[in-house]
């Protein structure tokens, strides 16, 4: 989540962001992960869209989500339209084109295409990385990523 979120305060005087919550990608009821036991995040998959609101609510007042925040209606027209589930990000140019489709995630999910894309265009933005969250001598290290469905900037602004 925090390479999303880093985007978009790097981004948001430049681009418009949204994501969009569709269907549930780890439901109790369903396909649970022990990561989402661990990390507190334990929905059953929503049956209604009033349950698909307040699971929307809950992730962004409880994880402090800054992003404008969609939530795709209980046909599934978003996640249809953009195969956004499990997770997928999209750039939407300011003329209403598909300018990047990325990879389906988890595996495909990759933030920094998005930041790439939005540096050639606007300029890069650099950050210092504290020293406590530099990579390791062996050069590993990893950040988790939470479902999201699909984050188009457009360069509307």
């Amino acid at each position: 989540m925090g390479d999303i979120v880093q985007i978009y305060n790097d981004y948001k005087d430049h681009a418009d962001f949204l994501t969009v919550y569709v269907r549930e990608a780890h439901p109790t009821d369903e396909w649970q992960m022990k990561s989402n036991v661990k990390d507190d995040v334990c929905y059953a998959q929503p049956k209604t869209l009033e349950q698909r609101v307040a699971i929307a609510k809950d992730f962004t007042a409880r994880f402090k989500f800054p992003l404008p925040f969609g939530i795709d209606e209980m046909g599934n027209a978003a996640d249809n339209a953009y195969a956004a589930w499990p997770e997928r990000l999209y750039i939407i140019d300011g003329t209403g084109h598909l300018a990047y489709r990325g990879g389906m995630g988890p595996f495909n999910y990759k933030p920094a295409e998005i930041r790439d894309w939005l540096a050639a265009k606007y300029g890069a933005v650099k950050h210092d990385v504290p020293a406590a969250t530099a990579p390791s001598a062996t050069g590993n290290s990893s950040t988790a990523i939470p479902a999201t469905a699909a984050t188009p900037p457009s360069s509307t602004k």
